[in-house]
């Protein structure tokens, strides 16, 4: 019963840690008074059926549109993707669509169209998100507010909408991220996330741009660290302000083949993030381990995670202004368990990672 007591004692005790500090967490900065130009930074590939959204988002922005200058990259789609998104800009200058045909340095798909778009920007700040997010009103005096001088990298937080599938998807986005921040209010550098991002021009043209770094699937893991490693500072919120709604995966392969990219970086992410999910992933291994532990205390403990879990989920909704339905909340720790698994083995299939209708060998980046 030792083992089983050491790891059950370390597993709730960070967990209640980790509750402690969301209840205390600060919320992001309020706008600043100021206006200052950004551009808005878009790589797209075979996005026809969701970019009209992102755009539209852009368009009912709370911010100057003088001092906006959104650019879209099409990434050699093989949908109507560049057709949409010209019908959707003919009449609004501050948008502007960019062809991306040719490589700039070692970039290569959307570190490459990040790079030429970057080049093009005319801005001191960059907000970089994806083509199939949707932003909220306040999201660029938000996130400005968030990087006085010295600050190089801003990360906003995600989740996703429709039905039950892309509300547990939501959920995923949330329950990370806000573990993300937490471990980022304490100092530690975790990473960013490229679909809703602040760079600095200044920081960007420290590392060299993405036409400078080594080819990464990861391409907003490797931009964050390259970046710390500048000595720039870096936040993490988690607010309404700053939400960005994704689409969600439509299947579960689809899923896969997304978190099959995301494992590629979990290489190289900070230990601290690494021994949490770790030990949050070997919860059921111990738990159910055959004679360690008595039914009654399997039991217990399946409850008391249960329960943390979802108070967690539940304080982070309210602190970007979400609700979710308790039975959701509650589903959610069977999905997580399967999905955990599942991607865990996916990941372990010697087959190449697929992306956007691109193919990419799990030893490259």
């Amino acid at each position: 019963m030792l083992f089983p007591t050491i790891f059950f004692g370390v597993f709730f005790g960070l967990f209640a840690l980790f509750l402690l500090l969301l209840m205390r967490a600060r919320r992001a900065p309020r706008s600043l008074d100021a206006r200052p130009r950004v551009s808005i930074l878009i790589a797209a590939r075979n996005e026809a059926a969701t970019i009209e959204r992102c755009l539209t988002s852009l368009l009912e922005l709370n911010y100057p549109a003088e001092q906006l200058e959104i650019l879209i990259g099409d990434d050699a789609s093989t949908d109507d993707t560049a057709a949409v998104v010209s019908r959707f800009i003919a009449d609004k200058p501050q948008f502007r669509l960019m062809l991306i045909r040719h490589r700039l340095g070692t970039a290569q798909g959307k570190s490459n169209v990040l790079a030429h778009l970057s080049r093009a920007a005319t801005a001191d700040y960059f907000l970089i998100t994806d083509a199939d997010m949707a932003l909220p009103p306040n999201w660029v005096q938000t996130m400005l507010a968030a990087a006085p001088e010295g600050v190089g990298v801003v990360t906003g937080v995600t989740t996703a909408d429709g039905g039950l599938f892309g509300r547990l998807q939501g959920l995923d986005w949330l329950f990370g991220l806000s573990i993300i921040r937490l471990l980022t209010d304490l100092g530690w550098p975790i990473t960013a996330v490229g679909n809703n991002m602040l760079v600095t021009r200044a920081a960007y043209e420290s590392i060299g741009g993405y036409e400078a770094l080594a080819f990464s699937i990861t391409e907003d893991l490797q931009l964050f660290d390259h970046i710390v490693s500048q000595d720039w500072g870096f936040r993490n919120l988690v607010d309404g302000q700053v939400l960005g709604v994704s689409v969600p995966q439509p299947t579960v392969q689809c899923l896969l083949h997304q978190r099959k990219r995301w494992m590629k970086g979990t290489s190289r992410l900070p230990w601290q993030l690494s021994g949490l999910f770790g030990l949050y992933g070997a919860f059921y291994m111990v738990l159910f381990w055959p004679g360690m532990l008595p039914p009654l205390y399997v039991v217990g403990l399946f409850a008391a995670k249960l329960l943390m879990q979802t108070l967690f989920l539940l304080i982070t909704l309210r602190q970007v202004d979400r609700r979710e339905s308790l039975h959701v909340l509650l589903f959610y720790e069977f999905y997580l368990t399967v999905m955990s698994v599942a991607v865990i083995g996916y990941t372990l299939l010697p087959v190449s990672i697929q992306w956007k209708e691109r193919r990419y060998r799990w030893a490259e980046g």
